[in-house]
């Protein structure tokens, strides 16, 4: 977009929820000069703002700023590794031609029941790769327990908060729809475009389809809730 005179690149950056009934709603919109620590907190702090409460757990990439601000503003709520960015990551460190063993292999650990059996083939994995390429095993050891969150809620759940592929589907949307323009004119016509967008969409998510059973939700609310009184 044009911006003093110069034509610059700008970050979007969008915030979609489950709520308590089961559905999806897009809560915040923000275009920021960068994405960092400073961008989310001034995003997360409007939500905040706004009324948004009893957040049970942060969905993302492994942005250090978004990790970091959504810690302090939803503290409490566990923070779920996005596991297709996980895999994505580690594909990278090796060859073509070893990608997707280290995809399947990650597949077995992220399709497990329970955390215990996850761990037990996450070692596996990581004694197995030592051998192959010890930086897939430096990851896989010291960052896949951020990818088990979602192994705390009910099974029916996980599918669906595992990963950001419902908003990264959106993310092509929004790209598709503002590609058309190439340079807006400014911040503001940018706005209104994506806003558009994330309105209808948040409006067809409200009035469509559950996104997750809320009994579901529900059972696991009060299990943390159980937690927390425990300890």
């Amino acid at each position: 977009m044009r911006i003093g005179g110069r034509v610059v690149s700008q970050g979007v950056l969008i915030v979609s929820a489950i709520r308590c009934d089961g559905k999806r709603e897009i809560l915040g919109i923000q275009i920021a000069d960068t994405e960092s620590e400073a961008t989310y907190n001034e995003l997360f702090l409007d939500l905040k703002a706004r009324g948004l409460s009893g957040v049970l757990l942060v969905v993302s990439d492994a942005h250090k700023g978004l990790k970091k601000a959504a810690k302090r503003y939803f503290q409490g709520a566990s923070w779920q590794r996005c596991q297709v960015h996980f895999s994505g990551n580690a594909m990278g460190l090796v060859k073509r031609a070893k990608r997707k063993e280290v995809a399947a292999d990650l597949k077995k650990i992220f399709t497990a029941d329970e955390k215990a059996e996850a761990r037990r083939l996450a070692s596996e994995t990581i004694t197995k790769w030592q051998e192959i390429s010890p930086k897939v095993a430096e990851l896989i050891d010291e960052h896949i327990e951020e990818c088990f969150s979602s192994l705390d809620f009910p099974d029916s759940i996980r599918p669906r908060i595992r990963s950001t592929n419902g908003l990264e589907r959106f993310h092509e949307e929004v790209r598709r729809r503002t590609r058309v323009v190439r340079i807006f004119p400014n911040r503001e016509s940018c706005l209104r475009l994506i806003s558009a967008i994330c309105v209808e969409h948040s409006e067809e998510w409200i009035s469509g389809k559950r996104y997750i059973n809320p009994e579901d939700l529900a059972e696991s609310r009060a299990a943390q809730e159980q937690q927390r009184v425990a300890f």
